[in-house]
């Protein structure tokens, strides 16, 4: 268990501290004091003073100590000091350099290399904080190390020593001072022992350990760390921050049993990235992003109701967006995809010959041809298609006009046939599929994924975009979805898009050459609780260790394990929603219930954290 307390303090000038009084309040049952430690109550306790600090640092460089497994409290003590008094104290500082510098040089002494940077980076600190983009601030930073006998008091406080040595920090005991340094760790503000060191802004912001050190630094083209929280680290309580878009690809692969909280978490990335600017497409079969669509004015695509309809004839409303490829030619082969998987079926040779050329004869009957220029004329539908296939008069025909029946003149036609009602368009779209049958459901993700990446690979102003396809295990289960998903995850890149895959149903992602593909394709992988039945899968093509596999099988309700692409970083995390971002997400039962917003009585909407202090009260 490590503590950190921060305590920013104005100067004092003079301040006398009582000890006794202090403690007479809310102190300990009985105070022993030693030289080097402290007896408080029935346990031990001794400080470390650091005094000395590495050249360069980075920012959360001082995580580790954070993480320490034992009973540690960490106090860092800042004081501002006056723009004045720096200024006069650098001022100084850099007259002693130069002294030196031309005193040598007169005697025809060699440069020395650290005099050398140490007037630079004064001169440097001076003139930033002349112009006012920097400040100084004297800096105190202990150590307080708690055991319940000597022994183990020694082992720990090794132990704390070696880890402050890793990271280029000499440390000292507070020896006959103890006590003044065991009330500098106490949450009271005041420092006891002004073992001090002046650090500029920028260093001092290097030393809050508010990241994660499993996780490496992700910063933006400015140098800016960059990157959404996803929740608090389980071991030590630091925020978790992760950029998608600054790793070798922006895929991620999202794997949980039911009710694990796989869509809450998904959600919660969603809208912080919207916060930062990005973009976003999804394709929700439950309706559960809708309501937070409708929060941040996005668009909502409720396919199945009443006068919504996405034409899978439509082309692309910019021609360059593909390069200069023929547009034609590739719509209708994502035509041969989703017929397939519409008809519930692979089509044979003889079907597939058939049905390119009734294809081509459709868009010709609307004049659409390999001139680009014909391309933004009103493009044909599937009674266009099923008119063609009528007048073939062969056998074949015929009977590819039958199974398309349903969807021209049938019960789907109001689905599938017809020209878009509804453009793609906006910051946040949503296709909203609960109101689909399941024998549709599969064919209409299709569909709307292909109308996302007609956007994406169209759209006028280049920005990041993400694409969420949740419970991707109903376009995973039939080969040519599959098919398609996989294409998006080798092509996204290069349109700065982003997909993200969430399912529940690991078999039908790790089983499959092309699921094992995708989530090879995926430089952000999130697995959170797992079902005893699928670890063994789970473990296989992860290469989880034995403690990580134990993680997942007994992981609450909201934690996970971030895995990057190349194994080498990960971390386990809980994610934290703020109050009012956890009433837009959430999908618990209850609490829908109580908001009056329950659509009704339905075991699908479990997949967000329980009550409402999932939100801001899991950082207790």
């Amino acid at each position: 268990m490590t503590r950190l307390r921060f305590n920013r303090r104005t100067p004092s000038h003079g301040r006398v501290v009582d000890g006794a009084r202090l403690l007479q309040v809310a102190g300990p049952e009985a105070l022993e004091v030693h030289a080097r430690t402290v007896a408080v109550g029935g346990h031990l306790a001794t400080t470390l003073v650091v005094t000395g600090y590495p050249a360069e640092v980075t920012p959360g460089w001082l995580a580790p100590l954070l993480n320490f497994p034992g009973h540690l409290d960490i106090a860092l003590h800042i004081e501002p000091v006056p723009n004045p008094v720096a200024a006069a104290g650098l001022k100084k500082q850099r007259a002693r350099l130069e002294s030196g510098r031309r005193h040598g040089f007169d005697r025809g002494h060699l440069d020395d290399p650290e005099v050398e940077a140490a007037a630079a980076d004064a001169a440097d600190l001076a003139y930033r904080i002349a112009r006012g983009e920097g400040k100084l601030f004297h800096f105190s930073l202990y150590l307080t190390v708690h055991a319940p006998d000597e022994e183990t008091l020694a082992e720990q406080a090794a132990a704390v020593r070696a880890v402050a040595e890793s990271l280029l920090m000499t440390v000292a005991p507070t020896t006959y001072r103890a006590l003044p340094g065991w009330l500098a760790t106490l949450p009271l503000g005041i420092d006891t022992l002004k073992v001090r060191r002046t650090f500029d802004t920028a260093a001092l912001a290097a030393c809050f350990p508010f990241t994660s050190p499993d996780l490496p630094i992700t910063t933006s083209t400015d140098g800016a760390a960059s990157g959404v929280l996803y929740g608090l680290n389980t071991a030590s309580g630091a925020p978790v921050m992760w950029d998608r878009f600054s790793q070798d690809n922006y895929n991620s692969i999202t794997l949980a049993r039911s009710g694990a909280g796989k869509s809450y978490l998904t959600k919660l990335e969603l809208l912080r990235l919207l916060f930062t600017g990005a973009t976003a497409s999804v394709i929700d079969p439950e309706d559960e992003y809708v309501r937070l669509a409708e929060t941040v004015g996005g668009t909502v695509i409720a396919l199945g109701a009443d006068g919504v309809r996405l034409n899978p004839f439509d082309l692309p409303t910019a021609a360059g967006g593909d390069g200069g490829e023929d547009v034609l030619t590739r719509r209708v082969l994502f035509l041969h995809t989703f017929l397939a998987v519409l008809l519930g079926a692979e089509l044979t040779a003889a079907e597939k010959a058939l049905l390119d050329t009734a294809l081509l004869a459709t868009y010709t009957r609307v004049g659409i041809t390999a001139d680009p220029r014909t391309w933004r004329r009103t493009p044909p539908t599937l009674t266009d298609l099923a008119a063609v296939l009528a007048e073939n008069g062969s056998q074949a025909a015929a009977a590819l006009g039958d199974r398309l029946a349903p969807y021209t003149t049938g019960s789907h036609a109001q689905l599938f046939n017809g020209h878009t009602t509804t453009p793609a368009t906006g910051h946040l779209v949503v296709f909203a599929l609960r109101q689909l049958t399941e024998e549709v459901k599969a064919p209409a993700m299709l569909l709307a994924l292909d109308a996302i990446w007609r956007q994406v690979t169209c759209r006028a102003e280049h920005g990041r975009h993400l694409v969420v396809v949740d419970e991707a295990w109903l376009l995973m289960r039939d080969g040519a979805g599959a098919k398609f998903l996989f294409r998006m995850a080798k092509a996204a890149r290069k349109y700065w898009t982003g997909l993200a895959v969430v399912t529940q149903d690991a078999d039908d992602v790790l089983t499959s050459d092309l699921g094992r593909a995708i989530v090879s394709n995926a430089a952000t992988q999130i697995l959170l609780r797992q079902a005893p039945q699928a670890i063994d899968t789970i473990s296989e093509n992860f290469h989880l260790c034995q403690g990580e596999r134990e993680y997942l099988l007994a992981a609450g309700r909201g934690e996970a394990l971030l895995l990057t692409g190349d194994r080498r970083h990960k971390a386990a995390l809980i994610s934290v929603a703020a109050p009012g971002e956890h009433e837009v997400i959430t999908t618990d039962p209850g609490e829908l219930a109580a908001q009056d917003t329950f659509p009704g009585t339905d075991d699908r909407y479990d997949d967000g954290p329980l009550g409402s202090s999932a939100g801001a009260g899991w950082e207790s």
